[in-house]
């Protein structure tokens, strides 16, 4: 083989191994089910992939879940919503920094024919009756950022839950869309986060019964996986993926996300903890 052709097959191939690795920039995002249910990762992720070429898998599950996937070290990035676990996770060393990125907000659905006379009451008010009427409830019951919130929230109304529950209480160990379809199924109250309510096409006999009150305030929050602890985890671009989503431009492309006209979630970044 001639100088030159070696000089050509070496070149080729540092081409060959440039592209293979810019193809193969990719992380793992472990994430609440509500950013994906909500169809928020479907117009977002395009658009930073398009912008850094970075390709972002993401891993929906319970905020619980999802903070026991990145302490596994099996995600670069967790993106989720119950700060108090946030809070726990970097104090674990299991994260490197938090950052306030959006919020929306709770919301009580149930029957349209409100069958505990709840609609338009406080938040704390309508579990009472809910409670003492024993009227139907789907709980997800899967150590989600919405479950950690349903449970708060009974435990502000004054109500044990762990003791009060019985066959009216229905914990399903599953995510936001199938507690709506059992409640829908059940003629049940539950507790969702707005975007994924909005987003949900099945909504059946089911409406919002109970919004607005500031004790269903619901903020995400997103950190990059310690790589002192994981050393594989992929520090650069996922960190680029925070700093997206915290930068005026991801704030700007997460205000942009709605669904007939309705914003989902709105940005905050700028609280980092």
């Amino acid at each position: 083989m001639s100088r030159l052709t070696s000089s050509l097959l070496a070149g080729l191939l540092l081409v060959i191994a440039s592209a293979a690795s810019a193809a193969d920039r990719s992380i793992v995002v472990a994430s609440t089910t509500s950013t994906q249910d909500s169809g928020l990762f479907g117009y977002l992720l395009p658009i930073f992939k398009q912008k850094t070429g970075i390709e972002v898998k993401v891993i929906a599950q319970g905020t619980g879940q999802a903070l026991d996937t990145a302490r596994r070290g099996d995600a670069d990035v967790v993106f989720v919503h119950a700060k108090p676990q946030e809070e726990k996770f970097l104090a674990e060393g299991y994260g490197v920094k938090r950052y306030d990125v959006m919020y929306n907000d709770f919301v009580l659905i149930g029957p349209k024919s409100d069958p505990a006379g709840i609609k338009g009451k406080d938040i704390e008010t309508a579990l009472k009756v809910i409670a003492e009427k024993h009227a139907p409830f789907v709980s997800r019951g899967d150590r989600s950022g919405t479950h950690t919130a349903e449970l708060n929230l009974w435990k502000q109304s004054g109500i044990d839950i762990a003791a009060a529950k019985g066959p009216w209480y229905r914990e399903i160990g599953q995510g936001m869309g199938a507690a709506l379809n059992t409640a829908n199924a059940m003629g049940a109250y539950t507790l969702s986060d707005r975007g994924t309510w909005i987003s949900y096409q099945n909504k059946g006999d089911l409406e919002i019964v109970v919004e607005g009150d500031k004790r269903l305030f619901n903020q995400y929050g997103v950190m990059l996986v310690n790589p002192e602890k994981y050393p594989h985890v992929k520090k650069e671009d996922g960190q680029a993926f925070v700093d997206w989503l915290i930068s005026p431009e991801g704030q700007a492309t997460i205000a942009g996300y709605k669904i007939n006209g309705q914003q989902l979630f709105f940005p905050d970044a700028g609280k980092g903890s």
